[in-house]
């Protein structure tokens, strides 16, 4: 079991899976306000270079990550379950937030991205690791949610 906040990553030949769970000292209603508000993102995660769209049942988002700043990644949500689960994705893979309440104001945050299918050994390689982007998501988030109270809506 990786230590809290630190990223792990399961290869295969059709796919791969990276995971990074993190506690965070706020209830998961504060954490899904933040992970829902698209339109903040690129205030609080510096991961993220911009985010359009809305964050909610079926929408359709466009988001441009640091990973690589020329691909505008065009998204489906999924799921949305809140305060809980939120999941969204393309063709190719898709991430899912799952927030668990672990005590009276306190929330276990985890955040999965799989991608893969029966062509992605072509383009495995050329896929940078996620590991350090998805440690740095968590660590922002965390932040983020246990500012205080509404310095993220300040911004």
């Amino acid at each position: 079991m990786p230590k809290d906040g630190q990223a792990i990553t399961e290869k295969k030949t059709f796919s791969r899976t990276t995971t990074v769970a993190t506690s965070i000292q706020a209830p998961p209603a504060t954490v899904w306000g933040i992970l829902t508000d698209g339109r903040r993102y690129p205030l609080w995660n510096s991961t993220i270079v911009s985010l359009t769209g809305s964050i909610c049942p079926g929408s359709r988002i466009e988001l441009v990550s640091t990973l690589d700043r020329s691909r505008t990644f065009k998204l489906k949500v999924k799921e949305f379950d809140p305060p809980g689960r939120l999941t969204w994705g393309d063709a190719l893979g898709q991430r899912t937030y799952t927030l668990t309440p672990i005590s009276a104001g306190q929330t276990r945050f985890e955040m999965t991205e799989r991608i893969g299918g029966p062509v992605f050994p072509l383009f495995a390689a050329r896929i940078p690791s996620f590991d350090s982007s998805f440690e740095q998501f968590a660590a922002d988030l965390k932040s983020a949610a246990e500012a205080p109270h509404d310095s993220q809506r300040e911004a």
